[in-house]
């Protein structure tokens, strides 16, 4: 990779600016002063360094975000608040995008990453990856509810859904209850609740796959996955 690139993915400015950066002799190259940004480097074994710092090169990042209500699933919005908009500086030098979608009123659990085949990996339909949801809903969940989810339910467009596992935590005028499923058609959560007559009041996202949401995370706060994280997504 050409050195100036290196340094201007990695946040050190654009190519203009690292042109100066490189002129002012504070880039060497393992230990060695480095001015020409055209001069090749292997970031995985090369020791770049920018005033004595370390250039740590990562091609690709994933975060877990806590989305928050009212901001949207989307890379830039003219009268909204995005996701993109909640991150650190240190992010945004990346070219992120989120992995699918929340509705602007659901919060939880969203990833974001500049990965293309990570991305598509979990959000194609081949795959099957489970999305687990906590909702309340208006109306009393029952065991017949439970049995039809676990069917499929047809929506108001006639489109008969995956098997769905719900689970009733209660059931009242108000029920709480958790959802997982293997699809994500658009509002699929709260068009499956009307199909069964009742009404979705509050929405969030708990897991995906095999990873839960970090209950350190508040609301609008992100990190970055782990390795064991990113294996657990995957998992059934």
């Amino acid at each position: 990779m050409r050195l100036d690139k290196l340094l201007s993915n990695m946040g050190f400015g654009s190519r203009k600016e690292v042109k100066k950066l490189l002129k002012s002799g504070g880039v060497r190259i393992d230990g060695e002063p480095a001015k020409d940004g055209k001069e090749q480097v292997n970031p995985e074994t090369s020791e770049v360094t920018v005033h004595g710092e370390l250039v740590e090169y990562k091609p690709y990042i994933y975060l877990m975000l806590n989305k928050p209500q009212g901001v949207i699933s989307a890379t830039e919005d003219d009268q909204h608040r995005t996701v993109l908009d909640l991150l650190l500086e240190e992010h945004l030098i990346y070219d992120l995008f989120p992995v699918g979608r929340l509705d602007k009123d659901t919060e939880g659990m969203l990833l974001i990453t500049n990965d293309g085949k990570f991305s598509h990996s979990l959000m194609s339909p081949k795959r099957h990856v489970k999305k687990t949801y906590y909702a309340k809903i208006e109306g009393q969940v029952t065991e017949e509810d439970i049995a039809l989810f676990k069917q499929g339910v047809q929506l108001e467009d006639g489109y008969v859904t995956k098997p769905a596992e719900l689970v009733m935590l209660s059931s009242g005028p108000t029920s709480e209850i958790e959802l997982t499923i293997t699809e994500g058609k658009y509002h699929q959560v709260k068009r499956m609740f009307a199909a069964v007559g009742k009404h979705v009041t509050f929405l969030k996202r708990i897991a995906i796959g095999g990873l839960p949401m970090d209950e350190h995370l508040s609301v609008g706060e992100c990190r970055e996955l782990t390795e064991e994280d990113k294996r657990a997504l995957f998992q059934e």
